[in-house]
C-alpha cells in the first residue's frame, strides 16, 4: 500500500472511531443512572437529597475514592467493592427482617422453599424502578430506609473509630478515623446507597439494571445476561478473524532489509546544550522509580498487615489509600517523564542546534514537573487526612479517581506543562519538515503522537466536582486508555522506529510505512476498545457491543508481536558496533514480550464481557495492570533512557554486568510477582465470585483465609528481586552520569561532536 493510502486510512480510522466514541458518550450522558433531586418515602417525607448524594461522592473522593475499595468494580482490591458489599448487607437485613416477621426465625434457619419465596420477594422489592423522571424524585419503601440506617451505622463504625471493628478495619487496610465528621459520614453512606441502587434497579422498560446486572449476586437477581454471552462469543470470532487477516498480511509482507552501516552514525551527532539539560530528568525518573517501588512494597504489605508495616503503625501517617495513590501516581509521572525527556533529546538532534531559548524551556519544564509532582502528592495527603474542605480537596487534594487522583489545579498545571513540552518539540522539528526531507512523513507522525499526548490528557478536565459517576468514568478512561494505553503506544512505535533509522539500521521509507500501518492496526481496535472498561459503569448495552468487538481487535497485533521481537533481535546483532546498544534493544525486546503476555494474554483473560462480569475488581486486574503498565510502558521508558544515555555518554564504558543484572532482575521479579501471588489470588477470587457472588470474593471472610495469605506473602519473593533491580538501575544511571572519568574502550578510536557539557543543569 502506498504511503498516501496509509495516511488516508489512518485519517479514516481516527475520524470514524472518534465519531462512534463521542456518539456513545452522548448516550452515556443521556442514560446514566439518574441522581434524584430528592429521595422520599411513600408519604412524601424527604429522607435525603440529590445534593447529599453528590456531597457524599465528594466525601468518598476525599478519603481516596477508588484507592480504598471500589465502586462498580473500579478501584483498589483490599477493601470491598462498596456497591457489592452494600447490596449484600441490604439483602441480609431485609431477608432476616421478613423471616422473623413471617416465621419467627432468622433467614438461614428457613427451609429451602421458604428461602426461595423470600428471595423472590426481595428481588421484586429491590429491582423495581421507583424513580419518577417528571418530579425527579426517588420513592423508597420505609423498610429500605431502615436497611439504609442499619448499613450507615455499620459503615460509621468502620470508617470512624469504633473499637468493635478494629480487626475488620485492619483486614480492609482502613485507617482509624478515616472519616472524622459524622455529617460527612452520613453523606458518604447516602452516596453508597445511590451507587448500589443503580446496580440493582432495572432500567425503565428493561429487566437489566443500570450496571448491566453487575455485581453478580444471584440472591438479588443479578445474574449474567444473554448480551454478556452473545458479545463474548462475537468478540472471540472477531479476534480469530483479525489474527487470520494479520497473519495473511504478514506473510505477504516482504521482510524488511536491515542496513549495516560500518560505524555508529550517532558518533557524529551534535549534542546541544538543551540535550545535555535532559540529563537531570533522568535523575528524577530514577528517584521516582525508587519511591514508587518502595510505596508499592508498603501497599502490598497492607494486604497482610492492614494497620501497619512489620509492627510499626504507619497507617496514622501514610494510610493505604495514600501509599496506593502515590504508587500509581509516581508510576504515571516517571514513565511519562522518561518519554518526554527522550523527545526533548531527539528533537534538537535532528538539526544539530537549539532554537532560541530551547534550553531555558527545558529547564522551565523541569521545574514545572517538580512543582506538579510534589504539589499533587502533598495535596493528596492533606485531602485524605481530611484537612481540606470538599471544594478545596477537589482543586488541590485528592479527586479519588484512579490514575487521575491529583487535584484539578495540579491537573491544569500538568496540561500546561504538556503543551509547553509540545511547543519544545515542534520548534526544532517544524523547520526540518518544511524542508521536505525524506524524514518528513515519520516526523509528522512523531509530532501527531506528541500532540495527542498533550491533548488527550486534557480529557481529565471534562468532569466537574459533582459530575455523575457514570459520566466521570467515561472521561477518566479517555485519559487512562486513550492517553496511557493508546497514544503513548503510538509515540513508542514512532520513537523506536526513529531511533533505528537514526542508527542507520532501517530505511526511512520502510520505517515510515511500517509506523503508519502499525498505528492504523493499533488504533482500529484501541480507540473504541476504550469501552471495554465501561461495561458495568451505568452505560447502555451498545457500549458493551462496541467495546467487546473492538477490544478483541486490540489483542490482534499483540498476538503476532513475536515478529517485532525477532526483528529487534536481528537489529541487535546487525553490526559489530551495535553491541553498544545491546541493553537498550533488549529492553525493547522485553517490551514486546510483556506486550504479548501482559497486554495481550492477561488483558484478554479479563476483557470479554462474561469474564469481566465475574472478574471486574478482582486481583486478575492488577495482573494485567502491572504486566502492561510496567512491563510495556515502564520497560520502554527505561529502554529509551538507555538509548539517550548511550548517545549522550558515547565514550563512557558501560558496566554491562550491572545493567544485565538490572534487566533480568526487573523482568524475573515482575514475573514472579504475578505468577506466585496476584494471579493465584485472582483466580481463586474468580471461582468465589462465580459460586457465591462478588461480595464474597472481595470480603474479609474470603480474603483472610490462610491459603490466600500464603499467596500474599509469596509476593515478597518477586517484589524483593524487582526492588533490587530498581536499585541497581539507579546506581547504573548515577555512576554513568556523575562519574567524569572516561574509561577507555574501542569507541575512543572514533570521533564525536558535542557542545561543551557545562552548565548542563
Amino acid at each position: 500500500m502506498s504511503q498516501k493510502k496509509l495516511w488516508i486510512s489512518l485519517g479514516l480510522v481516527i475520524l470514524i472511531s472518534f465519531a462512534v466514541l463521542i456518539y456513545y458518550g452522548n448516550e452515556i450522558y443521556q442514560k446514566a443512572p439518574p441522581v434524584p433531586e430528592q429521595v422520599v418515602d411513600k408519604s412524601g417525607n424527604i429522607l435525603f437529597t440529590g445534593q447529599d448524594i453528590k456531597d457524599g461522592q465528594n466525601v468518598w473522593q476525599s478519603i481516596g475514592g477508588q484507592e480504598i475499595g471500589s465502586i462498580w468494580g473500579h478501584g483498589a482490591y483490599v477493601a470491598p467493592d462498596w456497591t457489592a458489599d452494600y447490596l449484600h448487607m441490604e439483602a441480609q437485613y431485609l431477608l432476616n427482617k421478613w423471616s422473623k416477621e413471617d416465621h419467627g426465625v432468622v433467614f438461614e434457619d428457613l427451609k429451602k422453599d421458604e428461602k426461595a419465596t423470600l428471595e423472590s420477594r426481595l428481588q421484586t422489592f429491590l429491582r423495581v424502578n421507583t424513580y419518577d423522571e417528571a418530579s425527579n424524585k426517588l420513592v423508597i419503601d420505609r423498610e429500605r430506609y431502615e436497611a439504609f440506617l442499619h448499613i450507615h451505622d455499620f459503615y460509621s463504625k468502620l470508617f470512624m473509630n469504633d473499637p468493635e471493628l478494629k480487626k475488620l478495619r485492619a483486614d480492609y487496610a482502613i485507617a482509624e478515623n478515616t472519616i472524622k465528621d459524622e455529617g460527612r459520614m452520613e453523606k458518604m453512606s447516602q452516596f453508597f446507597f445511590w451507587a448500589s441502587w443503580a446496580c440493582v434497579t432495572e432500567r425503565p422498560g428493561s429487566d437489566i439494571t443500570y450496571t448491566h446486572n453487575w455485581p453478580p449476586d444471584e440472591q438479588i437477581g443479578n445474574t449474567a445476561t444473554s448480551d454478556l454471552i452473545l458479545w463474548t462469543g462475537f468478540s472471540i470470532v472477531m479476534l480469530l478473524l483479525g489474527i487470520g487477516i494479520m497473519i495473511f498480511v504478514q506473510a505477504r509482507t516482504k521482510e524488511e532489509e536491515i542496513l549495516k552501516p560500518v560505524e555508529d552514525p550517532l558518533m557524529n551527532q551534535v549534542i546541544t546544550p538543551s540535550m545535555w539539560g535532559v540529563k537531570k530528568y533522568f535523575w528524577i525518573v530514577n528517584l521516582m522509580i525508587l519511591a514508587q517501588i518502595l510505596l508499592g512494597v508498603i501497599t502490598a504489605h497492607y494486604a497482610v498487615e492492614g494497620d501497619g508495616f512489620y509492627g510499626i503503625d504507619i497507617s496514622r501517617f501514610i494510610p493505604y489509600s495514600i501509599t496506593r495513590t502515590w504508587h500509581l501516581q509516581l508510576a504515571i509521572f516517571w514513565i511519562a517523564t522518561s518519554w518526554l525527556a527522550t523527545g526533548l533529546y531527539i528533537a534538537p538532534s535532528l538539526s544539530g542546534r537549539d532554537p532560541k531559548y530551547q534550553k531555558a524551556g527545558v529547564n522551565v519544564l523541569f521545574v514545572a514537573l517538580l512543582i506538579v509532582v510534589a504539589g499533587s502528592l502533598i495535596g493528596q495527603w492533606f485531602g485524605v487526612m481530611q484537612r481540606l474542605s470538599l471544594t478545596d480537596n477537589f482543586w488541590f487534594g485528592h479527586q479519588g479517581y484512579e490514575y487521575v487522583d491529583l487535584g484539578r489545579f495540579w491537573q491544569i498545571l500538568l496540561v500546561i506543562g504538556l503543551f509547553l513540552w509540545l511547543a519544545l518539540m515542534v520548534r526544532p522539528i517544524l523547520p526540518i519538515i518544511r524542508k521536505g526531507t525524506s524524514e518528513k512523513g515519520l516526523l509528522i507522525m512523531f509530532l501527531i503522537s506528541c500532540a495527542a499526548i498533550a491533548l488527550f490528557y486534557a480529557a481529565g478536565l471534562m468532569w466537574g466536582q459533582t459530575t455523575n459517576l457514570a459520566i466521570a468514568e467515561y472521561w477518566r478512561w479517555w485519559v487512562v486508555h486513550l492517553w496511557v494505553e493508546g497514544f503513548f503506544e503510538v509515540f513508542a512505535t514512532v520513537v523506536a522506529a526513529f531511533l533505528f533509522v537514526r542508527l542507520g539500521l532501517l530505511g526511512i521509507k520502510s520505517a515510515t510505512n511500517n509506523v503508519l500501518f502499525a498505528t492504523i492496526i493499533f488504533l482500529s481496535g484501541g480507540i473504541l476498545g476504550t469501552f471495554h472498561h465501561l461495561y458495568f459503569t451505568g452505560t447502555p448495552t451498545g457500549v458493551m457491543a462496541v467495546g467487546a468487538t473492538f477490544s478483541a481487535l486490540e489483542v490482534v497485533p499483540l498476538v503476532i508481536i513475536g515478529f517485532e521481537a525477532f526483528h529487534n533481535y536481528r537489529l541487535s546483532t546487525a553490526t559489530p558496533w551495535i553491541k553498544d546498544y545491546k541493553w537498550p534493544i533488549y529492553f525493547l525486546l522485553s517490551v514486546a514480550f510483556w506486550n504479548f503476555l501482559g497486554a495481550g494474554i492477561f488483558g484478554f483473560i479479563i476483557n470479554p464481557p462474561i469474564a469481566l462480569y465475574y472478574m471486574q475488581g478482582l486481583n486478575t486486574t492488577p495482573v494485567h495492570a502491572h504486566a502492561a503498565l510496567f512491563g510495556v510502558y515502564g520497560m520502554l521508558g527505561i529502554g529509551l533512557i538507555l538509548f539517550v544515555l548511550r548517545s549522550m555518554y558515547r565514550k563512557q564504558k558501560w558496566n554491562n554486568k550491572l545493567i544485565s543484572f538490572t534487566f533480568w532482575s526487573l523482568n524475573i521479579g515482575l514475573m514472579l510477582m504475578l505468577l506466585l501471588s496476584l494471579l493465584p489470588v485472582g483466580l481463586m477470587q474468580t471461582v468465589a465470585s462465580v459460586k457465591e457472588g462478588m461480595w464474597y470474593a472481595r470480603s474479609a471472610e474470603f480474603m483472610q483465609q490462610p491459603l490466600l495469605n500464603v499467596f500474599k506473602w509469596l509476593r515478597t519473593v518477586g517484589d524483593t528481586i524487582f526492588a533490587i533491580g530498581s536499585l541497581t538501575l539507579f546506581w547504573f544511571v548515577f555512576q554513568l552520569t556523575i562519574k567524569k572519568k572516561r574509561e577507555p574502550n574501542e569507541r575512543d578510536k572514533k570521533t564525536y561532536i558535542d557542545i561543551e557539557e557545562k552548565n548542563d543543569l
